[in-house]
């Protein structure tokens, strides 16, 4: 459900010149990533793929942090886990993202929890705020990191270091 303080897309689109800056726009909901919000980044990923005008784009969110990864309200709505993750592979943002993953910039602040850091990890620049913390927490739920994060972040950090952050659970600086 969209809270009322969140007005307009879920993801906003603003073209300066050859930059695309590409803004979560559910700060209420601290831009969980919906199945709204993930088929509106799937949709920007593709224009700046397709646009050899583009130089660039620059993803952040708005609001008191990036993202805190999955949309919580939306778990269970589907009648069993199967269903669930092929839906969500049909419209997988991470899969997007690697077409224009070169020209992409992340800029990322406050929370970066699941896929609030699994997408930013395949972006060719991750900028992130002082203030600003990792958190995987899918397995004490029964999941994996599946917005991408196996393979994103273990490209960045290492196997190493991802399997740490996958298993315990820990919010790191």
């Amino acid at each position: 459900p969209v809270s009322a303080d969140d007005q307009g897309p879920p993801v906003l689109l603003q073209r300066d010149g050859d930059v695309l800056q590409i803004r979560l726009n559910r700060a209420a909901r601290r831009n969980a990533m919906s199945a709204e919000m993930r088929d509106a980044l799937v949709e920007a990923f593709a224009l700046v793929a397709a646009d050899d005008s583009l130089r660039a784009a620059r993803l952040s969110g708005l609001g008191k942090c990036f993202s805190s990864g999955g949309d919580l309200d939306e778990f269970g709505q589907v009648p069993d886990a199967a269903t669930g993750h092929a839906v969500r592979s049909l419209r997988l943002p991470a899969r997007a993202l690697l077409g224009c993953a070169d020209r992409l910039r992340v800029h990322v602040h406050g929370a970066c929890i699941g896929a609030g850091i699994e997408l930013p990890s395949f972006a060719a620049h991750i900028d992130a705020d002082p203030g600003a913390w990792f958190q995987l927490p899918e397995l004490r739920y029964g999941l994996i990191p599946g917005a991408g994060g196996c393979v994103g972040i273990a490209r960045r950090i290492g196997r190493q270091r991802t399997a740490w952050l996958v298993l315990s659970g820990q919010r790191i600086g």
